[in-house]
């Protein structure tokens, strides 16, 4: 069973780092972490999936339409999408809150 974050000391981490269970990633939400949002102009995107294909996060889904949108509850504004696009349709924006 995993221990919460506050009990643990950098001495009991396992190779690798990891301190939760596999499969678990979907219950940390971590797009808080976020300071620049990639917003997608909808007239300039071919649909291709170069975004969502490099996304390390797996924070770039398909809609119905065939356009890409961002999950913001996991995306972290690494700008990855943004630089791969080959048609330059994602732009990186401050966030405002």
């Amino acid at each position: 069973m995993a221990r919460p974050m506050d009990e643990i000391r950098w001495q009991d981490l396992e190779i690798g780092g990891a301190v939760s269970e596999p499969g678990s990633s979907r219950e940390y939400k971590t797009g808080s972490w976020r300071s620049l949002l990639p917003v997608v102009d909808k007239d300039q995107c071919i649909r291709c999936g170069v975004c969502w294909l490099f996304c390390p996060d797996a924070a770039i889904n398909q809609s119905e339409d065939g356009h890409f949108q961002t999950d913001v509850e996991y995306c972290k504004g690494c700008g990855i999408c943004a630089r791969e696009c080959p048609v330059g349709c994602i732009s990186m924006v401050i966030e405002e809150y």
